[in-house]
């Protein structure tokens, strides 16, 4: 009976076992990288000669986003053992900071940095791949250009004005306001004078406050005059050296018109046509290198810079309430930009069903946030 039983058994495992196999075998494999064929059969050869090109940029050179900037041209010369050599020039030194895309278009420099919203007034579509108002984070950013036909879109509209582009660095989530006014509730920004761009500069009018879009070099001194109450402009790191801290009470939390700060590389279309083959290559893992490298360095920065702003300024959170608010405006205001602007509304349609898409996966995950020991025990898991 034993023996009846264990044979059985075998049987009843092996045929499990197959039928199993058999399931699995009618599925595909999961996911594939379709550089790979390409990368299998190279058809062109190392190129030869040196060529020269010139960067220009809305940074100068005080500003991380510079170095940002020179890291992927020294990635370049790098790879290309100086074959392309490509030379930043910082805002001013060769075209004023805000003619950098026109020089780039017209062919007086090969190569432009930027942040997409700066060209605003060009297509409003630009400002969807800078950042969006509760929109996507870096990781959101990262995997929507690069794995749902983000970067064809970018390309499809550089494109339109003579210019190739690429994700050119991801510098994640921007500091809130710096305030000498604290706020936590929808109430408290009405009335509230503010420095911030873009459609973010939409959004809090609509909540009642008076926003004025200061350049980033007269933010302090009107701060510290007082003609604003409150103003962001940028991540920790990138704040710091600003010196913001020194003049405010508060920096109000988190900073939901920037979930992800996504910066461009954009070509002279001519420029890039004429490049050879392996250049253009090393030009386009370069700019993947710069995505990647810019997100862990700006972050590892931000990490000390938020230490030493708490030992000034009283870091505020906004309610949960206020937040809910905030995001219903946000997408009142959004939803009227999509329905006058086509290309806006291929953009935002497109990373509004990625973050559906994604939700599953990142409801699923979550609990699992590193918060130190004693800050988990006490019951906040999630982020």
């Amino acid at each position: 009976m034993k023996r009846f039983f264990a044979i059985a058994l075998t049987l009843l495992l092996t045929t499990g076992l197959t039928l199993s196999t058999a399931n699995a075998a009618k599925r595909e494999k999961f996911g594939s990288d379709p550089r790979s064929a390409e990368a299998k059969r190279v058809k062109f050869k190392p190129s030869e000669g040196k060529i020269r090109w010139k960067m220009v940029m809305p940074w100068s050179k005080g500003l991380l986003f510079y170095d940002i900037a020179a890291h992927f041209a020294d990635s370049v010369r790098l790879a290309s053992a100086g074959r392309l050599d490509i030379k930043p020039f910082s805002a001013g030194e060769l075209v004023p900071a805000m003619q950098s895309f026109d020089a780039v278009a017209k062919g007086s420099a090969q190569v432009g940095h930027d942040w997409p919203g700066y060209w605003k007034g060009k297509n409003e579509a630009f400002v969807a791949f800078a950042s969006v108002p509760f929109g996507l984070d870096g990781e959101g950013y990262n995997i929507w250009l690069y794995e749902k036909g983000g970067i064809e879109q970018m390309q499809d509209l550089y494109g339109q004005f003579g210019l190739y582009a690429l994700p050119g660095g991801q510098l994640g989530q921007e500091m809130g306001l710096f305030s000498n006014k604290r706020a936590t509730k929808m109430e408290d920004f009405k009335g509230m004078r503010l420095r911030t761009p873009g459609w973010f500069m939409d959004i809090m009018n609509n909540l009642g406050a008076s926003v004025s879009p200061l350049p980033g070099g007269e933010v302090y001194l009107a701060l510290e005059r007082g003609v604003i109450d409150a103003a962001e402009f940028s991540s920790p790191a990138i704040n710091y050296p600003m010196g913001f801290d020194e003049i405010t009470k508060y920096a109000i939390q988190p900073g939901v018109h920037q979930p992800g700060i996504q910066c461009a590389l954009f070509f002279n279309q001519k420029a890039w046509d004429e490049l050879p083959e392996d250049l253009k290559w090393i030009v386009k893992i370069a700019a993947a290198e710069t995505q990647a490298w810019s997100y862990n360095w700006i972050n590892a920065l931000n990490a000390e810079a938020i230490n030493m702003f708490k030992e000034k300024v009283e870091l505020v959170k906004m309610d949960k309430d206020t937040l809910i608010e905030f995001r219903k405006v946000a997408k009142t205001y959004l939803d009227s930009v999509k329905e006058k602007h086509p290309d806006v509304k291929k953009a935002l349609d497109s990373q509004e069903a990625f973050i559906e898409e994604y939700s599953v996966w990142r409801e699923a995950r979550s609990g699992a946030t590193p918060w130190p020991y004693e800050t988990y025990i006490s019951g906040q898991i999630t982020e």
